[in-house]
């Protein structure tokens, strides 16, 4: 499966919006000026396809970034992503960890406050991924995004 990175965003410090960039470097501990709490949870990955769903709802999602996301993606099947795949992106390679719980932060995303609506639990695929960072590189919107089978580069 392949996709392309549609942006890359940060926050000095961490919260949100996150603030989109052209060319980003990413490590073991994340995006360079982008703070997560864990580095099992160094990037958070989120659909363009999606937030445009979210769109057409009537939720007021401002731009990629304004959900805490640091990489908006386009053109993967959203769907079939699981824990453990990897993807190649520009020069790095990630591992989806786990799905993130949405957090008060980004509630005005969401035309009724309610940001739960990104939440995996009720809300099946709608979910942001979050990635380990396990080759380390350069992320630059435009970069291809390339998916592969679990526990595979």
């Amino acid at each position: 499966m392949t996709g392309c990175v549609h942006s890359v965003c940060v926050r000095e410090g961490g919260g949100v919006p996150k603030l989109p960039l052209r060319v980003a470097k990413l490590g073991a501990e994340g995006i360079e000026g982008d703070k997560q709490r864990s580095r099992r949870r160094a990037v958070i990955i989120y659909s363009l396809e999606r937030i445009e769903g979210l769109r057409e709802e009537g939720h007021p999602v401002s731009a990629p970034g304004s959900l805490g996301e640091n990489i908006t993606v386009e053109g993967l099947d959203w769907d079939s992503l699981a824990v453990g795949d990897r993807l190649q992106v520009g020069e790095t390679l990630l591992e989806l960890t786990g799905h993130t719980a949405p957090c008060h932060m980004i509630e005005n995303q969401f035309s009724d406050g309610d940001s739960g609506r990104i939440e995996e639990g009720r809300f099946p695929g709608w979910s942001r991924w979050c990635a380990a960072v396990l080759g380390e590189g350069l992320v630059r919107p435009g970069d291809i995004v390339e998916t592969g089978a679990s526990g595979q580069s």
